[in-house]
């Protein structure tokens, strides 16, 4: 079992194949790593559930986007009835980042008529066109490159799409010059309006046009991220340095070192040979805890390091009660193995009934709070569990296993005064 420790030590420390260390794979929140906030306003006169229900599925439109844009651990909340609040750690780009989520990216197929054209950069109002679908009916977007090597973006449309693009071709190659443009708008400004002479059955089309690489990876994010369904308007937007949260992380670290550290001396010079088993316990839970973490891919956050620090205390808290009642049992004259099983059973109810209360207050949290709130409520959560664990079942195996020991199998040990 301690072999088994010390092995998770070593893979939390250095990494082990492709398991990153635990310091490199962690990702950090906005508090700590710094990035962009950006709040939005809708532009809309809907009111109570009507405005409700366009906030939740805005909020769902803008959580796809940015995980197709790739950017990291984003978290995004309705702030009043009409503003929507997005946090990106790691971003340092502003502009960019504000200007991409926030486009309303209304995709547009547009049949030009055959007395007008359109043009790159033409709005909906300059030329004449009849509307044949939208970018609802886009099943799949990805970059490509056209015939010259150039930047592109696939389209693949759905059945309805398929059968209105095939229509819109058969009508434009019947013009008098044997050819015409489908037009292309992104939020009803034209990208591309390619002439087409065939007709096009399959449900596939390229969006070409005069862009670069970069504009096309992002209007491909943007259509398989969705429109939406109403227009946003930017009215805050800061950029977070991450001195200040690396510093409280630093020092947030060193404290808990500390903290540590005078517990394990308590402990041991209180508690004796169960104080050495506490200690390693709480190695255990710790290692545990950042391995949860790090799988289930959670952001670190200044208060999810307070939910941390809480369920370590709590930890703690159940080897003292533990521990106590052991003492009982020896001073009335059991030996060590019996006071063992008899400490366990009588502190277990204790430490279920407080665990459990504070995991419905965390749920509580996690449930109506919203982003490092909820990071706090997470972090408890799989402390308290960890820590139960750790105390009952861990601390437990080991304490027994050392009492079957002739050399530890004494009162004195234990830190109970005047035994032998």
């Amino acid at each position: 079992m301690l072999a088994v420790m010390v092995a998770m030590l070593f893979v939390a420390l250095y990494g082990l194949g492709p398991i990153r260390p635990v310091k490199e794979a962690m990702k950090l929140g906005l508090d700590i790593e710094g990035g962009v906030v950006v709040v939005y306003e809708a532009q809309t006169d809907a009111t109570g559930d009507e405005l409700a229900q366009i906030m939740s599925r805005t909020k769902e439109v803008l959580a796809r986007r940015v995980d197709q844009l790739g950017l990291t651990e984003p978290n995004i909340s309705i702030q009043g009835t009409d503003r929507i609040r997005i946090e990106l750690p790691g971003v340092s780009n502003v502009q960019e980042a504000a200007e991409t989520i926030g486009k309303t990216a209304q995709l547009k197929f547009v049949r030009v008529a055959e007395d007008s054209y359109a043009i790159t950069g033409m709005t909906i109002d300059e030329f004449d066109g009849e509307l044949i679908l939208s970018g609802d009916m886009v099943e799949d977007a990805n970059t490509t490159s056209d015939e010259y090597g150039n930047p592109a973006v696939f389209l693949e449309f759905d059945t309805e799409g398929t059968r209105k693009f095939r229509e819109a071709t058969e009508t434009v190659v019947k013009y008098g010059a044997g050819e015409g443009q489908i037009a292309i708008l992104l939020d009803d400004a034209v990208i591309s309006a390619p002439y087409t002479s065939t007709i096009i059955p399959n449900g596939e089309a390229i969006i070409t046009g005069s862009f670069n690489f970069d504009y096309a990876v992002t209007l491909a994010s943007l259509i398989r991220g969705g429109a939406l369904p109403i227009d946003l308007v930017e009215v805050q937007t800061n950029l977070i340095g991450p001195t200040l949260g690396i510093d409280a992380l630093k020092y947030s670290i060193y404290a808990g070192g500390i903290g540590f550290l005078l517990v394990v001396i308590f402990m041991i010079g209180f508690y004796r040979l169960p104080g050495v088993v506490a200690s390693l316990s709480l190695v255990l839970y710790a290692l545990i805890l950042l391995f949860l973490l790090t799988g289930l891919k959670a952001t670190l956050t200044l208060p999810g390091m307070a939910g941390i620090v809480l369920s370590i205390g709590m930890a703690v808290d159940a080897n003292v009660i533990i521990y106590e009642r052991i003492k009982e049992e020896l001073s009335v004259g059991k030996t060590v193995r019996a006071s063992i099983d008899a400490g366990f059973r009588q502190g277990l109810r204790t430490i279920v009934d407080s665990n459990i209360t504070t995991f419905i207050a965390a749920l509580v949290l996690y449930y109506f709070g919203e982003g490092p709130i909820q990071g706090f409520a997470i972090t408890l959560m799989l402390g308290i569990l960890t820590s139960m664990f750790t105390a009952v079942v861990f601390t437990r195996l080991l304490l027994k296993n050392l009492a079957l020991i002739k050399t530890f199998n004494h009162k004195k040990y234990f830190g109970v005064r005047g035994a032998n």
